[in-house]
């Protein structure tokens, strides 16, 4: 099989995206990625918002996932660091607001 260096470009980033947690990547063809998430919506805004409007989007019949453009490496590296910030942020959050609940009960 032929592969091209967008296929190495995409297989790296699918691998470096199934380290992050609360982001599942699903099966991708040519220069996108899904990857599936809680609340996609808010994810891509997030994203959209820190790197440059249209970057991601979410599909409209794919429940549950954002879809991610596979480009060159310095490019994807940028939007690995956010994805990756942006869920770690989240899973804080989360975490802070059970261990309020935990405290008032």
């Amino acid at each position: 099989m032929y592969e091209t260096d967008l296929d190495r470009e995409r297989e790296r980033m699918y691998s470096r995206l199934a380290t992050v947690p609360g982001v599942h990547p699903m099966p991708s063809i040519r220069n996108w990625i899904l990857l599936e998430t809680q609340n996609p919506q808010e994810l891509a805004r997030r994203i959209n918002r820190r790197i440059a409007p249209g970057t991601v989007s979410v599909p409209r019949h794919v429940d549950g996932a954002l879809r991610i453009p596979v480009r060159d490496p310095k490019s994807n590296e940028i939007l690995f660091a956010t994805v990756r910030s942006l869920m770690a942020r989240k899973q804080m959050a989360e975490a802070e607001e059970e261990e309020a609940a935990a405290e008032a009960s």
